[in-house]
């Protein structure tokens, strides 16, 4: 019998290789003969970097960077084994979480640093950059990273802007002439998991500004830099992408690395499973068990259970999910390709003492999990 684990973390209590471990625990007291297979998932989000430079036999790389207020910080990103791919999450140098409440400012922040990022992973000779936008303190359009890579945007009087929102609405022109001449020669897929476009009322400023520091005012002067660098932009590469889905993405970043890098966007649980060859583990498998945090709509919406639940379905190979909390009806469970569904609460507790028994509660609501799903085998 040949089980498949692959969760995502629980936030705020195991990483995805803990909960590993503690559903393997839980397969293990009620099958032991059960040919496991662990592999740990994340949805794009925090985290990713570092499992797909650990599936990839990969290395930590540290160097020093620009955070979003431009200070230096020592970021890390990861590159395989072979140096052939660089795993960057933008976070690293330009997340929200590298700030004080007080210092978040989206005119101001930029992506600087993320492009510091860029280019030493250019340096180490890769071929590929999977980059990832989520968590960002920026609303630049990604101007930051593309001055890092050699672009420079000026104003109507040929002064070069710095490079943060509060620039946006004063970009007249783009001078490509010392872009660095190796994008041209690498692959860049970004994973983003949102579809807002880059302005408008759905766009960047006004749905994620707010939580970045910005105030109305603000929110309405930045929605108008991003259009107005969408003008400048379209025209500069011939090609409009503010209304691609993602093109919103981390502060207008997702529009920023179609023009600057070329890169392409995908939902980042679609590139975690490209990368552990996650389809091919799940056709040779009996079952599949995964699990996250929280399973609720948000989840259905293009999470690692949605992703794997795709895949379990196209090879009729039953899922089950074990979660922290279940917000979901069963019908809604039932339509979204799980087998099974279960919370690891069997008591009524605190959060706090739910996430310090995380793993014996994940291991024992495996081990029931599983001896149902053997009971309607017949094999228990």
């Amino acid at each position: 019998m040949n089980i498949l684990v692959a969760p995502d973390k629980f936030r705020g209590s195991l990483e995805a290789a803990e909960v590993c471990n503690a559903i393997e625990n839980g397969v293990r007291k009620a099958f032991p003969n059960a040919k496991v297979t662990s592999i740990p998932l994340a949805d794009g989000g925090e985290g990713t970097s570092k499992i797909l430079t650990q599936q990839a036999n990969g290395s930590e790389v540290t160097v020093t960077a620009l955070d979003p207020l431009n200070r230096p910080l020592k970021a890390t990103y990861g590159i395989s084994a072979d140096h052939h791919v660089a795993f960057i999450e933008m976070a690293a140098a330009s997340g929200l979480g590298l700030l004080k409440t007080e210092e978040r400012n989206p005119l101001l922040t930029s992506t600087f640093g993320t492009g510091q990022l860029i280019v030493d992973a250019l340096d180490k000779g890769v071929k590929t950059i999977i980059l990832g936008i989520g968590g960002s303190a920026t609303t630049d359009g990604g101007i930051g990273m593309a001055e890092a890579l050699g672009f420079a945007f000026k104003d109507k009087d040929g002064h070069t802007l710095l490079p943060n929102g509060q620039s946006l609405g004063k970009i007249a022109s783009i001078d490509v002439h010392n872009a660095d001449p190796r994008l041209a020669l690498v692959s860049v897929v970004v994973a983003c998991d949102v579809t807002n476009p880059l302005f408008g009322k759905d766009g960047a400023a006004f749905v994620y500004g707010p939580q970045k520091g910005a105030d109305p005012k603000m929110v309405v002067e930045l929605d108008h830099g991003l259009q107005n660098l969408a003008q400048v932009a379209t025209r500069v590469f011939g090609r409009d992408v503010s209304l691609v889905p993602g093109a919103g993405a981390a502060g207008g970043l997702g529009a920023g690395c179609m023009w600057f890098l070329n890169a392409t966007l995908k939902d980042g649980i679609s590139i975690v499973m490209e990368q552990c060859n996650v389809a091919s583990l799940v056709e040779h498998a009996d079952l599949v068990i995964t699990g996250e945090g929280k399973v609720d709509e948000q989840t259905l919406a293009g999470k690692v259970v949605k992703g794997l639940a795709g895949l379990c379905r196209s090879h009729h190979v039953p899922l089950a999910v074990v979660c922290g909390t279940l917000q979901i009806t069963p019908e809604q469970a039932k339509a979204a390709g799980m087998t099974y569904a279960v919370s690891v609460l069997n008591r009524p507790m605190d959060l706090n003492a739910a996430q310090n028994e995380a793993f014996q509660l994940v291991s024992d609501a495996t081990f029931q999990l599983v001896r149902l799903f053997f009971f309607n085998r017949g094999a228990v």
